[in-house]
């Protein structure tokens, strides 16, 4: 995993999580691997794991079953207010740039649109 200086860690490695969850990789209930795994495959201290999965567990995304491990929520809700969490972050941090250009809303809308009608072409 490559990680980006300018971000901590451990938020990237709660981010790439988040993503497998949402995606259906990790599904509801899935065992998550040991912390020292974790660290290993993506060569980083067992604390940055420990603090991610920490965060995840105080979010109620990740369970901790003594002897067990950890484990994603059963909850499908959580995982869906999750997504729309990471959708909102992601169409804001957009709409900020953007705005930072000097567009109004409605350029910015019309932009999104012609950008899906042409995405959509392209991939079919």
């Amino acid at each position: 995993m490559q990680f980006d200086d300018k971000v901590p860690i451990y938020i990237q490695i709660k981010n790439v999580l988040y993503q497998e969850m949402i995606t259906g990789q990790l599904a509801p209930g899935a065992k998550l691997p040991a912390v020292r795994q974790l660290a290993v495959d993506l060569t980083v201290n067992v604390n940055t794991v420990q603090r991610a999965l920490g965060e995840m567990m105080t979010a109620g995304i990740v369970t901790s079953q003594r002897g067990k491990g950890n484990f994603v929520t059963l909850e499908a809700s959580r995982i869906t207010q999750l997504k729309e969490q990471l959708v909102m972050t992601q169409v804001e941090q957009a709409y900020e740039q953007l705005h930072a250009l000097n567009l109004t809303d409605e350029e910015i809308m019309a932009s999104l649109k012609q950008y899906i009608a042409q995405r959509g072409q392209q991939d079919d």
